[in-house]
C-alpha cells in the first residue's frame, strides 16, 4: 500500500449506516449500478434501482441499520460522500436463500461490495471487509460458521481481492438467472479458531 493509499483509508470513517441514511445508501447503490463491471458484479440494474420508490430505500436501510439479520457498512470520506459498501446478510441454519436452497449452517453472506473507481486499490476495500467479518464474528446464539459471497466467473480482479484477502473457492457453482451460461462461484471463510 503506498503512502497516499495509507492516507485515503486514515481519512476514511468505516462504520454501520444508521436508519436515516436511506438517502446516501440509494445513492451509492445507483452508483454501484453504473460502475462499466456492474453487469457482472450484481443482480440488480441501475434502471430498477432508480425506479424503486423512497419507501424501498427507507425499509431497505433501516433493515440494514440494526438487528441481527444484515448490517451494511460504508466507508465514509472526511467530505462525509460514501466511497464504499459492504453488506452482511446472516443466513440461519434451516431457511432457504435466494436459490431457495436450505441453509445448513448459520452463516454470514456478503453482498453489496463496492467501492468507486477513484478509491479501489487505496484499501478502502480491506477495511470494509474487515468491519463486516468483525461484525459477523460477534453473533452469538448462534455464531455464524462461516462468511460466504458469490463472485461471476469472469470478474477476476474480485476473484483476487477475495481469495488475498482469506476467501477460498468452495467448488460451488451457480447459473446466473440473467445468464444461465454464465456462473458466480462461491467463496468462503471459515470462522477463525478462538472466536
Amino acid at each position: 500500500m503506498t503512502d497516499q493509499s495509507k492516507q485515503d483509508v486514515n481519512q476514511h470513517v468505516i462504520r454501520p449506516i444508521r436508519a436515516d441514511e436511506w438517502e446516501q445508501v440509494k445513492e451509492l447503490r445507483i452508483a454501484s449500478l453504473h460502475d462499466p463491471v456492474a453487469s457482472i458484479a450484481f443482480l440488480d440494474t441501475a434502471e430498477l434501482a432508480e425506479a424503486r420508490p423512497d419507501s424501498f430505500w427507507q425499509e431497505r436501510t433501516a433493515g440494514a441499520a440494526s438487528g441481527r439479520a444484515v448490517c451494511q457498512f460504508v466507508a465514509e470520506g472526511p467530505d462525509g460522500v460514501w466511497d464504499g459498501s459492504v453488506t452482511v446478510l446472516v443466513e440461519e441454519l434451516g431457511t432457504t436463500d435466494f436459490l431457495d436452497r436450505e441453509i445448513e449452517t448459520t452463516q454470514g453472506h456478503v453482498v453489496g461490495v463496492f467501492v468507486r473507481e477513484g478509491r479501489r486499490g487505496t484499501g478502502l476495500a480491506e477495511e470494509l471487509f474487515r468491519a463486516g467479518l468483525e461484525w459477523a464474528w460477534s453473533l452469538e446464539n448462534p455464531g455464524l460458521e462461516r462468511v460466504r459471497l458469490y463472485v461471476h466467473e469472469r470478474n477476476d480482479r474480485a476473484q483476487a481481492f477475495y481469495r488475498r484477502i482469506g476467501f477460498q473457492d468452495s467448488g460451488v457453482r451457480v447459473p446466473l438467472e440473467t445468464d444461465p451460461s454464465a456462473k458466480e462461484l462461491e467463496y468462503v471463510i471459515a470462522r477463525p479458531a478462538g472466536i
